[in-house]
């Protein structure tokens, strides 16, 4: 799978592009999880956030991007702490190593953005290996959030990118 790999404001994304990425949040955290939330939160258009996401140059077709997160700056989601969220990857992408090179590239993002903040996700807990293989650690207790158990987890700005 060739992924190449965008990072745009709300503004800079397509019409194609957005409705991919709707798409395949609904999908994956609606349908396929069986958890009925609005995935619409107020949060995507906000000043400073940037939706990085990875399109399979190998797809002749409109419905191309494999993989997508939103990363968000201090103050959108937790006070003076960048985060991360909506992180998805389509069921075609997923055990390829896409969603590794997703997450290894926007903690890339992060520190370049916020050398000196840590990063707060809220994270699905099933996920917390995925998310410690980039230096994210659990904080906190489990909590559900939409029915599904989630873990705090934050991860301190890495200098050597």
């Amino acid at each position: 799978m060739a992924i190449e790999w965008h990072l745009k404001s709300f503004d800079e994304l397509s019409n194609s592009e957005l409705y991919q990425i709707l798409r395949m949040r609904v999908d994956v955290f609606v349908v396929e999880q069986d958890c009925p939330y609005s995935d619409l939160d107020g949060k995507d258009n906000k000043l400073g956030v940037l939706h990085f996401f990875g399109v399979d140059s190998g797809q002749a077709n409109d419905e191309n991007i494999v993989a997508y997160l939103r990363i968000l700056p201090p103050d959108v989601s937790y006070p003076d702490m960048p985060s991360m969220g909506r992180v998805v990857t389509s069921s075609l992408a997923r055990g390829t190593g896409v969603g590794h090179q997703m997450l290894e590239k926007a903690v890339a993002v992060l520190d370049k953005k916020w050398p000196d903040k840590t990063c707060h996700i809220s994270a699905q807990s099933h996920l917390q290996g995925y998310y410690n293989q980039q230096n994210f650690f659990a904080v906190g207790e489990e909590y559900l959030e939409d029915d599904i158990p989630h873990i705090g987890m934050e991860r301190k700005p890495q200098n050597n990118h």
